[in-house]
């Protein structure tokens, strides 16, 4: 019998190795992975070898939980201050452990959450009481991720997906493939088998010196197994908002750009945000501490803030409240892309405002919000108006209709809402289609005149804020936009998701 060297080699080693996996294998030949398997494969065909598939499970540690290796999961820190603290004889404040463990930002929330799941104790009004019989040194999920860190296995499935949904793990599947030989193929080897010499691919120099007329070449497999190469490709998030940008277009709008960091005047005293409302504070905007942009227009800054202190018309309204131009001037990353409807409005941008008009941006915007299933820190906004004359709420609510239709939702509901800068406002909401709940995908409304008089507009306006992970999650079926955007975002799903356009 003749066999290529490579198959030859891969039936000895497998007929003298004691765990004869493809990665073993390929140890012991000094053949890569894919140059084992595709031999296996062969000596499967000839009868030589049995291939045997197994799926393992691989977990790896998060960097979070590579922290709690040194100093121990929150919950166990919170166990271990409440009993120095006393708290299994009698109830200790809540804030007087926190300070005492040490426990800050997200670890103190994650502490409280696992302290009374795991038996630790028990919270009642913002006081700790301490079991005294719990034992953090054998805590299953501290033991599991040292075992997981010195590189044993654990076997506890339940315990593994706990640590999963906590984010301390990440797992993963492979295909470990075991080579035994047969019968046929340890009687080859005691017979002896022959090399023979093959050539797996042609080249230059065969075809100029004619050597490949004398050569035996190998035969191809083409059901081998190979592994799997994933090629580079664009965002889904990306390539929806290239359809969102081609569909506006269509609608007949021109697209804004303009600065991810501004001044506070463009992005919220030009709307008629209050610089005392709460949405202005450190809690809900991301402050830059840079100098401030001082090159605004004195005339249309005058105007806002008359706006702001004295409102508009005989019988308007400001809110009597502080108004500073230092704070206007202050830079930060902006909340929404209103910022740029405010400089295209007003003319500072260059654009067109003689009516009608139409704008639309999808850019990126920044929020200090709390991560959950359908909110991040940074998210893409479709942001749009519309200037002419006699507007409605109805031209605003066909407009929607007649977007959201070109990615097949029909379903859209309006609910009446309240905005500083839009009168009347109102929130749209779309079906998810795997939960059937309705979704918050935008915000609109008519423009107010102490948003228009002040950047010297006569006419009506209408305009929007809408969500484009929203958009997707109504297109797809996404119910965490973690999956698809961030750190954690699941590759497997993104490269399996058909693309709709």
């Amino acid at each position: 019998m003749r066999l290529p060297d490579s198959q030859l080699a891969v039936l000895d080693a497998a007929n003298t190795t004691d765990e004869p996996t493809v990665d073993r294998l390929a140890d012991e030949t000094g053949l890569k992975s894919a140059s084992v398997t595709g031999a296996a494969f062969d000596l499967r065909d000839e009868g030589l070898v049995s291939v045997e598939e197994t799926t393992d499970t691989d977990a790896e540690l998060t960097d979070e939980a590579h922290e709690y290796l040194d100093d121990g999961l929150p919950e166990i820190r919170l166990y271990r201050a409440a009993i120095d603290a006393g708290a299994d004889d009698e109830p200790v404040s809540m804030g007087q452990l926190i300070g005492a463990s040490g426990l800050g930002g997200p670890q103190v929330d994650i502490a409280l959450s696992n302290f009374a799941r795991k038996g630790y104790g028990v919270i009642d009004s913002g006081d700790v009481t301490a079991d005294p019989d719990a034992d953090p040194d054998v805590d299953p999920e501290q033991a599991a991720l040292e075992s997981l860190a010195a590189g044993d296995s654990v076997d506890d499935t339940d315990l593994l997906d706990q640590l999963e949904r906590r984010e301390l793990i990440v797992q993963s599947e492979r295909t470990v493939r075991t080579i035994q030989p047969t019968d046929e193929g340890t009687a080859a080897l005691e017979a002896g088998i022959e090399v023979a010499e093959t050539v797996d691919a042609l080249t230059p120099e065969m075809l100029t010196s004619g050597e490949w007329e004398d050569v035996e070449f190998t035969e191809y497999n083409v059901e081998a197994d190979a592994p799997r190469v994933e090629g580079g490709r664009k965002h889904i998030l990306r390539q929806t908002s290239d359809r969102v940008k081609d569909v506006l277009v269509g609608m007949g709008f021109k697209e804004m750009d303009g600065p991810h960091a501004d001044a506070d005047f463009w992005i919220n005293d030009c709307l008629f945000m209050p610089q005392d409302h709460p949405a202005r504070t450190h809690w809900d905007r991301f402050a830059l501490d840079v100098p401030g942009i001082q090159d605004l227009p004195d005339q249309l800054v005058d105007r806002v803030e008359s706006a702001h202190r004295n409102g508009v018309g005989d019988d308007g309204e400001g809110y009597h409240s502080p108004w500073s131009r230092d704070f206007a001037e202050a830079v930060a990353l902006r909340g929404h892309t209103t910022s740029l409807s405010m400089r295209y409005l007003s003319g500072f941008a260059g654009a067109d405002i003689d009516p009608p008009q139409r704008y639309f941006s999808v850019e990126k915007v920044y929020r200090n919000d709390t991560l959950d299933p359908t909110h991040l820190l940074e998210f893409f906004q479709i942001e749009g108006w519309v200037m002419a004359e006699d507007l409605s709420v109805r031209d605003l609510m066909g407009t929607f209709e007649e977007f959201y239709k070109q990615f097949g939702i029909t379903d859209i509901q309006f609910k009446p809402h309240y905005n500083p800068y839009t009168e009347p406002s109102f929130e749209l909401f779309g079906t998810h289609p795997t939960t059937g709940e309705l979704v918050e995908i935008g915000n609109s409304g008519m423009f107010r005149p102490e948003v228009l008089e002040p950047l010297g507009i006569e006419c009506d306006v209408m305009a929007w804020g809408l969500a484009l992970e929203r958009l997707l999650m109504l297109m797809y079926g996404f119910e965490d936009i973690r999956d698809v955007h961030g750190t954690l975002c699941d590759l497997e799903l993104l490269r399996e998701t058909e693309v709709v356009y």
